[in-house]
């Protein structure tokens, strides 16, 4: 069915037909144990549109002994049939790309073309640990001539996923296909606010030929399933994608049984723009890095860094592209969605609120908006708060939405200083023509990834994490299996 038909049906009847509304269990869709189910909304329309099992720890009980069952037989699988089932699975993943991309933007509120940008990404990761399945190996180790030592790399078992609300897809796709890789099963929670694409991901992949139980999906708040879910026993490895006081818990919960995580959490990336920098350039990048999903990414370029030499023209030019940014109804294709609900509307709101009685110059939004077409929804105008002192909380603190804050400095060392001046170090982005400057910069910076003359560069190859209250671990690339494998090391004596 064409993207074009889904969207018409959605405006027409206020739904689409044959969504998920089951967990995803051992190879079938099957309803909550204690029958209970919730709504999911459309942020761009603000009211809810399916309703979906609401779980509890016995649906995570059934989920993980399905999982704890099909171990062993997936474990044993060989590597290069395992690689060929998440190719299969990637393969699909395009086929219904249309109908993945119009849930996710329904689901989230996004636009449609970054919901099948998140879709092609999701291919791109399955295809990507295809292709690494059988390229996970160990080592030899010189014990001398009478003497063999080797290492084996082994699946650490029941893996959990916690998936955020803004990147439901691309970013389940990107810890789950890993986890499989590496011949681990998997339990993956979304979010309440966005749980249907992980449930159709799961089918998709139970399609391809992956083993009943090898990959399930519960539904449900966080408290009421994913909580019993990084505490169960039989899980031990969890990766997490949050805010930090949740997965502060999450750590909490694992280490009763001595389970290891990743946690990737928030973020107050700097973006630096030198007074060298291709200005144009530059203007694209901060308006990508800021505005693209009304903002809501965890390495959101969410503090411009700029040289006072080019501060106002930059500001000046930034206010005006960020004026102009058309905002709707996720289905329509604007150039910013909406935010996901209306209480984060409200913290959303309350930032700028905030900043506008401490004094703060407004250079661009700074207030609610909705859908121009029905004149409802969750949305924020695009939002610019210039010249901004460095302890100020829209500075500190992370607010998660499209709103800019600007911070002017002298030259190259204040810039890498307030560039290090919060909590966070997730990334942070360079616009300089000055290689040499971009890179001694770089290695000052404390992020996890840095990203020079082009903000988001790179993809599934690149390894990505944070430092500091950004979490720890990696997640893509070849990075990212040490989270799902165990070393064995093996020392015999032959003669």
């Amino acid at each position: 069915m064409s993207t074009e038909t889904l969207v018409h049906e959605y405006f027409s009847s206020g739904t689409l037909s044959g969504l998920p509304d089951g967990h995803f269990i051992d190879g079938a869709f099957v309803a909550a144990s204690g029958g209970r189910s919730m709504e999911t909304f459309d942020p761009g329309a603000a009211r809810a549109f399916h309703a979906f099992a609401a779980g509890d720890g016995s649906d995570v009980d059934r989920a993980v002994d399905a999982a704890r069952r099909a171990q062993r037989d997936w474990a044993r699988t060989k590597a290069s049939a395992r690689g060929a089932i998440l190719f299969r699975a990637a393969q699909i993943i395009r086929a219904e790309a249309a109908r993945l991309a119009v849930v996710e933007s329904l689901d989230s509120g996004k636009a449609l073309q970054e919901a099948e940008g998140d879709v092609a990404s999701a291919a791109r990761s399955f295809e990507y640990y295809a292709g690494a399945a059988d390229k996970i190996q160990g080592d030899t180790f010189p014990l001398g001539t009478d003497y063999i030592g080797y290492s084996i790399e082994e699946p650490v078992g029941v893996t959990a996923h916690i998936i955020p609300w803004n990147y439901p897809l691309s970013t389940a796709a990107r810890s789950i296909a890993p986890a499989l890789a590496a011949g681990c099963t998997v339990v993956a929670k979304p979010a309440e606010q966005t749980p249907l694409t992980a449930l159709m991901l799961a089918d998709i992949l139970f399609r391809a030929g992956l083993p009943a139980g090898v990959c399930s999906v519960i539904t449900g708040t966080g408290a009421e399933a994913g909580g019993p879910l990084v505490a169960h026993p039989g899980i031990r490895h969890v990766t997490f994608t949050g805010s930090v006081p949740t997965g502060i818990r999450v750590m909490q919960s694992a280490a009763a049984n001595v389970t290891s995580v990743v946690l990737e959490l928030g973020g107050k990336s700097p973006l630096i723009v030198m007074a060298d920098a291709d200005m144009d350039a530059a203007v694209e990048g901060v308006l990508g890095a800021i505005y693209e999903n009304a903002g809501q990414i965890c390495s959101a370029g969410s503090r411009l860094v700029v040289e006072r030499k080019v501060h106002a023209e930059l500001v000046e030019r930034l206010a005006v592209r960020a004026s102009g940014l058309t905002l709707g109804h996720g289905l329509r294709r604007p150039q910013v969605g909406a935010l996901s609900s209306g209480a984060h509307l409200d913290k959303v709101a309350g930032y700028v609120e905030g900043a506008r009685g401490r004094g703060i110059t407004i250079a661009a939004g700074g207030e609610r908006a909705t859908d121009p077409e029905s004149g409802t929804g969750w949305f924020f105008q695009p939002t610019i708060l210039d010249a901004v002192r460095a302890d100020d909380p829209v500075i500190q603190e992370e607010i998660f939405g499209p709103v800019l804050s600007v911070q002017v400095v002298e030259g190259e060392e204040e810039a890498v200083a307030i560039a290090n001046g919060t909590d966070f170090g997730l990334v942070a982005g360079i616009y300089t023509r000055d290689f040499g400057r971009a890179h001694r910069m770089a290695r000052d910076i404390d992020a996890g990834q840095v990203y020079i003359n082009e903000y988001f560069a790179g993809g599934i190859e690149v390894p990505f994490g944070g430092n500091k209250l950004s979490g720890f671990g990696r997640e893509k690339g070849f990075e990212a299996l040490r989270s799902y494998t165990r070393t064995k090391s093996l020392a015999a004596k032959i003669s």
